[in-house]
């Protein structure tokens, strides 16, 4: 089982007629959007202070050929899109299935992402919790808070059968 991993000034509880499992599963349909076009299976969701949602987004990388095809760019970018300005709404929530990397920090930041929970830690690239603590960095000009492990083990899960898939193909 994954520990919860809670930072900043988290809330103690998700918006009203959500939960933190029922924002993640809809990241987790997202990553099997992902996985059918066989991308890595990553999905994100963006919600707003009142628990709706606001956009989606997968893993695309290879299919577009295009390095910043995460599913949490896709995800903002929709939702900017959306809202129809850079910055979100204020107390947005961010569900992802992996720990974002440090180009997708940089754009919960600017986009001033209320709060990020996501699934399986990453050790590899990971800059919320990881290798570096995203929700504190002393040059940024916004913080956020970050809830991580939320159905860590079936996140993990898919991840590592994806790529056990990968390899028996190989």
């Amino acid at each position: 089982m994954t520990n919860i991993i809670i930072k900043g000034n988290a809330p103690s509880k998700p918006p009203a007629g959500q939960s933190w499992r029922s924002m993640m599963d809809v990241a987790i349909r997202e990553a099997f959007k992902a996985r059918r076009d066989d991308e890595v299976p990553i999905g994100a969701a963006l919600f707003d202070a009142d628990g709706n949602l606001l956009a989606c987004g997968s893993n695309n990388p290879l299919t577009t050929n295009d390095p910043s095809g995460h599913a949490e760019m896709n995800c903002i970018r929709a939702a900017c899109r959306k809202t129809g300005n850079y910055r979100l709404p204020p107390d947005t929530i961010l569900a992802v299935t992996l720990e974002p990397c440090i180009m997708c920090l940089g754009a919960i930041i600017h986009a001033r992402v209320g709060g990020v929970i996501f699934g399986a830690p990453d050790p590899k690239a990971g800059a919320v919790v990881s290798n570096m603590d995203g929700t504190e960095l002393p040059f940024a000009n916004h913080r956020f808070w970050a809830i991580g492990g939320v159905s860590g083990q079936e996140c993990k899960e898919i991840l590592q059968s994806f790529f056990l898939q990968k390899r028996r193909k190989d």
